[in-house]
């Protein structure tokens, strides 16, 4: 808190016995914390101790002027500013303050002062047992005083950036732990330890499984916490942006960044939540969310051809992108139920190279005549049964032996080569609906779901 107290002259006459100077003082108080709780004691003692000598010595204080803020950074103190402006305009020219260091720990602020009594307007500065006067030998100790305390100020700033490297060279990471952890205090001054929250870091572990292996968006994710009633430290719901956060942060497999988006990496000494290995898995999933395209999804083959066997919903699909320790690229599709129907469908996710083999085995079960080749298809099965048998001759370059040219082989060449329109065209000339239960499709209709 940042005040000022005006005592008028005749206040003082009716306190003090007599007046030992026409030196009109400013008594200032000042304290580095902004913590209110904190500073009242401070600021308070200091203020009662100063208006005691006062008292003492005859001394006349026109005005009481209160600061909570650190004087390490010259011109940053607007109650200090001002009181430099009234001793230039002639209000003050003397001030009353427990030590130098209230008044600077930084060469600009003390050059303020040092040159206003060069001036002459600046006639004395009182201390608890010092005063400093325009007189050379007492300027230079009020320099040598304030540098002190700038020295002081600059050492601690330096052992404290020492400090902090060294704890982080032994995992432990500075300020707050992230959900799911807490902060144990062990020791005296803030010394505290990482610990895993055991009412939260069930969730958070959830959360990554269910983005890995369940394929859950971010709102997907915040339904769900919402559902259980789940809440930060502070009791509030926690918000889609922290979902992510918590999702993206290396901190859960025992990792961290400080400073952030510094460059350098510590290993932490607190029990990870989660592998790295999960955390990859679930990173990928959501770095290979499918991107929105001008007029809809992203598209995959198999999509808005298959439906759910247990709850009729439609079947969706989401690719993730992997990097393998060699350095390739590879992307894997799986397809799952949008529980659209049913938010609670038992249905697991089912890999696209599977769900083609089952198609491939469905084709070779079902009655020729109950694939319906339109006459689109069956213009595009001549042309490639006269390719495969003019140019390619017996054997494919991948030396896999061309089965005889029908509607079968061309159906199951469709499935695998074949474009995304073509596959679609294909299976929709199947008279019946495909489904997917128990991550096995079969053909049916209604009456083939679970009521």
């Amino acid at each position: 808190m940042n005040q000022s107290i005006n005592l008028t002259a005749s206040v003082q006459t009716a306190t003090l016995p007599q007046l030992a100077s026409s030196v009109k003082y400013c008594l200032y108080a000042r304290k580095s914390s902004e913590d209110d709780e904190r500073q009242a004691l401070s600021i308070d003692s200091q203020i009662k101790e100063m208006l005691a000598m006062a008292e003492r010595e005859g001394m006349l204080i026109t005005e009481i002027r209160r600061e909570s803020h650190s004087a390490k950074a010259s011109g940053m103190r607007p109650v200090y500013n001002q009181l430099i402006l009234d001793i230039k305009s002639g209000i003050f020219n003397g001030i009353l303050t427990w030590a130098p260091d209230r008044l600077s720990r930084n060469a600009g602020d003390l050059g303020a002062l040092v040159d206003l009594m060069d001036q002459g307007i600046l006639k004395e500065i009182r201390t608890h047992g010092q005063k400093f006067t325009n007189s050379p030998n007492e300027k230079f100790l009020l320099m040598i005083l304030c540098s002190q305390a700038k020295l002081e100020n600059d050492n601690r700033g330096i052992n404290v950036k020492r400090g902090q490297r060294a704890r982080l060279e032994t995992g432990h990471r500075p300020c707050m732990a992230p959900l799911g952890y807490l902060n144990e205090k062990i020791g005296y001054r803030g010394q505290s330890r990482i610990i895993i929250d055991p009412e939260r870091a069930p969730i958070v572990k959830e959360m990554f499984n269910k983005v890995a292996f369940q394929f859950y968006t971010g709102q997907k994710i915040k339904d769900w916490l919402d559902e259980t009633g789940f809440t930060t430290r502070k009791g509030k719901p926690l918000t889609k942006s922290g979902i992510f956060r918590i999702l993206s942060s290396p901190f859960y497999y025992g990792e961290f960044e400080w400073p952030v988006k510094s460059g350098n990496w510590y290993k932490g000494n607190y029990e990870p939540l989660i592998t790295k290995e999960l955390y990859d898995h679930a990173r990928g999933n959501l770095i290979s969310a499918p991107i929105r395209a001008k007029n809809g999804s992203k598209e995959f083959d198999y999509t808005k051809l298959i439906h759910c066997g247990h709850c009729g919903s439609g079947v969706s699909a989401e690719d993730k992108i992997k990097k393998l320790s060699d350095g390739k690229i590879v992307r894997y599709v799986y397809y799952h139920c949008t529980k659209f129907q049913d938010r609670y469908c038992p249905e697991k996710f089912i890999r696209e190279e599977e769900l083609i083999a089952q198609l491939l085995d469905m084709i070779d079960k079902v009655d020729i005549d109950e694939i319906g080749i339109n006459s689109q298809l069956q213009e595009e099965m001549e042309k490639y049964k006269n390719f495969s048998q003019g140019i390619l001759g017996k054997i494919m370059e991948t030396n896999i032996p061309i089965p005889v040219v029908d509607a079968k082989s061309y159906a199951k060449y469709v499935l695998q080569f074949g474009s995304r329109e073509d596959k679609r065209n294909l299976l929709k000339c199947l008279r019946s609906r495909i489904y997917l239960q128990n991550q096995k499709i079969f053909l049916g209709k209604e009456s083939g779901r679970k009521r």
